[in-house]
């Protein structure tokens, strides 16, 4: 079984590497490219986007012809039918991602699509069945409809978590691949044993790293919307199907969803819409205070590590003093950018 995951491993991650050049020619053919601005985009020429194309396309065919179509994914936790719904539901987010790439949607158009995409999940079989309380050793049993709402509601959250993190080239692709990696090695602890839902990150885990080869600093194609939502679309999927593991991918991504939620209070609090562009995200603050882009991205992605491998060896009431350490450190964080920051600007000031 360790040679199959390898084998997946380095098909999907060959696969996503080819791909991105081949959509990168598409983009500049279409003219569907990121141009810079003063607001948010600093890269330096216009880039390509659709990356996310390049992502599923390779997750799509590693996932049919090695799990599939050799048997590795029929026979275990994960019915066909929910297999099926993953597949439909980012088919899904490519179209949407392609048309916001391509036609600027609004706000109110793009979230129909990531909307449909988790009906897709919901549809397919995928439920939340239980919670457990991390204070004791109770298990709540959730109703259908709970579990319905339990799991759209997760899905859209880490959706737009990916979506509003995507700012800095390799930022969301390399901290979506640590998120795949630590499921993946979830997956395959004693205490879970699932190696079609370890097949499935791994192979997630390959389309990211393939793709972020150029993606990282300096990017030569950047995600897109298809991509953006993909990787929080998969992670949120994979946490579900692979016994309600959120309370760890809340670990991996503790930072970039506590960022989001900051940046959206502070919108909201200025009366600007939640979805608007700006540079309130803590990878601009890093680089605000004198890191580079690629400094700041590092360092974001050290933390998720850290974390995220401490999820691996930890229980529910364990994971929940990580995830009170987690918010604390991001206070700390915020709390210090915000101290250096201050002190920059009286600095230029006095010169």
């Amino acid at each position: 079984m360790r040679l199959l995951y390898f084998a997946a491993f380095g098909l999907a991650f060959f696969l996503s590497f080819v791909g991105t050049f081949l959509v990168s020619r598409v983009a500049y053919r279409r003219k569907i490219l990121d141009f810079p601005d003063s607001t948010r985009h600093f890269h330096k020429q216009p880039t390509p986007t659709l990356g996310g194309i390049a992502i599923y396309g390779s997750f799509l065919l590693v996932t049919i012809t090695v799990g599939i179509l050799g048997g590795y994914l029929l026979n275990g936790n994960i019915p066909l039918q929910v297999l099926v719904g993953i597949l439909v539901g980012g088919g899904i987010l490519m179209i949407g991602g392609y048309l916001d790439d391509r036609y600027h949607l609004p706000p109110w158009y793009s979230v129909l699509f990531p909307i449909m995409a988790s009906l897709a999940i919901i549809t397919s079989g995928v439920q939340a069945i239980s919670v457990h309380n991390p204070l004791t050793t109770q298990i709540i049993l959730l109703s259908p409809l709970l579990s319905g709402v339990v799991v759209f509601g997760w899905t859209m959250t880490m959706t737009y978590t990916t979506k509003i993190l995507d700012g800095m080239d390799g930022l969301v692709s390399g901290i979506s691949a640590i998120g795949a990696l630590v499921l993946f090695g979830l997956s395959l602890s004693s205490q879970v044993q699932q190696p079609q839902t370890a097949l499935l990150a791994i192979t997630f885990a390959g389309s990211l790293l393939g793709f972020l080869i150029l993606n990282f600093h300096p990017a030569k194609i950047f995600l897109g919307e298809s991509g953006s939502t993909f990787a929080g679309f998969m992670l949120a999927v994979l946490a579900v199907v692979s016994g309600g593991k959120i309370a760890t991918t809340l670990l991996v991504m503790g930072i970039p969803l506590l960022d989001m939620i900051w940046v959206i209070f502070q919108r909201l609090r200025r009366r600007q819409s939640p979805f608007s562009s700006d540079r309130k995200h803590l990878h601009y603050k890093l680089t605000q205070i004198g890191l580079s882009e690629p400094q700041a991205v590092l360092f974001l992605y050290a933390l998720t590590g850290i974390f995220g491998a401490s999820a691996l060896f930890l229980q529910s009431r364990g994971k929940l003093i990580a995830l009170i350490i987690l918010i604390i450190v991001m206070l700390a964080i915020i709390a210090a950018l915000y101290s250096a920051y201050r002190e920059r600007g009286q600095t230029k000031n006095e010169d």
